[in-house]
C-alpha cells in the first residue's frame, strides 16, 4: 500500500505564512506528478499546484506569486510554501501523487486525508 500524510496546517492571520508538507510512504517504485488540491466548505475541490518529477510546476491563478510548490524526490516529500495568505485560502488541503508500485503498468493516483488551513481576517 501507499500512504500520503500531510502536515503543517493550522491557523494564521491574513498576510501570514504557512508551510505544508506531504510524506509518501509504502510500496513505492517511483512517483510522477505530485500536487496540492484544496476544498473549502460548500465548494468543490480545486487544484492549487502541481509539480512533475522533473520540477515543472503549475499553479492556480488565485495562488500564483504567493504559493510555491516543491518536492524532494530522494525523500518522497512534497511541500507547499504559502505566503500572503488570504481568508479565501481557508480550506482543507490535500496532497496527491501518481505512484508506480512496480516498473510495470500505469501509475495509480493516491490522496492524503488532508490538513486544515484557516486564515482569519
Amino acid at each position: 500500500q501507499v500512504q500520503l500524510v500531510e502536515s503543517g496546517g493550522g491557523s494564521v492571520q491574513a498576510g501570514g505564512s504557512l508551510s505544508l508538507s506531504c510524506a509518501a510512504s509504502g510500496s513505492i517504485f517511483s512517483i510522477g506528478t505530485m500536487g496540492w488540491y484544496r476544498q473549502a466548505p460548500g465548494k468543490q475541490r480545486e487544484l492549487v499546484a502541481t509539480i512533475t518529477r522533473g520540477g515543472n510546476t503549475d499553479y492556480a491563478e488565485s495562488v500564483k506569486g504567493r504559493f510555491t510548490v516543491s518536492r524532494d524526490n530522494t525523500k518522497n516529500m512534497l511541500y507547499l510554501q504559502m505566503n500572503s495568505l488570504k481568508p479565501e485560502d481557508t480550506a482543507v488541503y490535500y496532497c496527491t501523487a501518481d505512484v508506480r508500485r512496480s516498473p510495470y503498468g500505469p501509475p495509480d493516483d493516491y490522496w492524503g486525508r488532508g490538513t486544515q488551513v484557516t486564515v482569519s481576517s
